[in-house]
């Protein structure tokens, strides 16, 4: 689960505050886009209460994420990560990107808004097809299958040939202000008049009241691992009807998560991410 909130401030670049609310350590990573200097880190050690602030300069433009799972050398400060990973062999990322499935937050410095985000674990709603390797994480349909429908590439690569699958409404019903696809913009974006942002990882569902997601369980049939519906717009081996009640949470049977601490729903497009602009 992830939130962004944001606060008043004035035009002098903006601050991020990272706050662990999980009952894990995570390892946040940092890039910044071309043009934007790196932040004072680009990954650190987050215990779970733990808090870190970081200032961005003027139009400062770049991602946040979450990685879970990690296994650092303590005295060589190197390792991986489940989730997340960026491949630097290290906790600074240095440059590199994360490793899909892994949950963005973007933002370009320069624009106040109400709080975005998603309080709902998705991992424990995934869709067998979906599931990785490892069981930790959700990936997109477009990472999942890699076909042009899913990806909005090739013939489907417009807004008006590439539509939502019933795999992205899915996430868009439990997670209605965050990307659920390519052209997902209009619902999704959001641009503010200089905030200071506050980025919380496992946020109480009171920090966002109006996001109306109670706790969630859903009723399906195992899936399969073999790609995705040769035909129509429905998920292989899932049986649809429990879509209406996966933000209500009022489906009977859970899909089990495969760790007790998988907090970060990852997903959607070829992420779900957030843009913030």
């Amino acid at each position: 689960h992830l939130t962004v909130d944001f606060v008043n401030a004035g035009i002098q670049g903006a601050t991020f505050t990272v706050v662990n609310k999980c009952q894990s350590t995570i390892w946040p990573g940092i890039l910044a886009n071309a043009g934007s200097q790196p932040l004072d880190s680009t990954g650190f050690e987050l215990p779970s209460g733990g808090t870190r602030t970081l200032q961005a300069p003027p139009s400062w433009s770049g991602r946040f994420w979450g990685r879970t799972d990690c296994q650092f050398d303590p005295s060589m400060n190197q390792g991986t990560c489940t989730t997340g990973d960026c491949g630097s062999n290290q906790i600074e990322c240095n440059g590199q990107n994360a490793k899909p499935p892994a949950t963005l937050a973007e933002f370009t410095v320069g624009g106040s808004c109400s709080s975005t985000g998603c309080i709902t674990d998705l991992n424990r709603q995934c869709p067998s097809e979906l599931r990785d390797g490892s069981g930790a994480a959700c990936k997109s349909a477009c990472e999942a299958f890699g076909t042009p429908k899913y990806c909005c590439s090739g013939e489907f690569g417009s807004p008006d040939t590439c539509k939502p699958s019933v795999y992205s409404e899915m996430f868009k019903s439990a997670c209605p202000r965050a990307y659920s696809y390519a052209y997902d913009d209009a619902s999704s974006t959001f641009t503010c008049g200089g905030a200071d942002y506050v980025i919380t990882f496992c946020p109480s569902s009171t920090s966002q009241k109006s996001a109306n997601v109670g706790p969630l369980s859903i009723s399906a049939t195992t899936g399969s691992d073999k790609g995705p519906p040769e035909s129509g717009d429905g998920p292989l081996g899932i049986d649809t009807s429990w879509l209406p009640n996966f933000v209500t949470g009022s489906s009977s049977t859970p899909i089990p998560s495969s760790s007790s601490w998988t907090w970060l729903f990852m997903i959607v497009s070829s992420y779900l991410l957030f843009y913030l602009s």
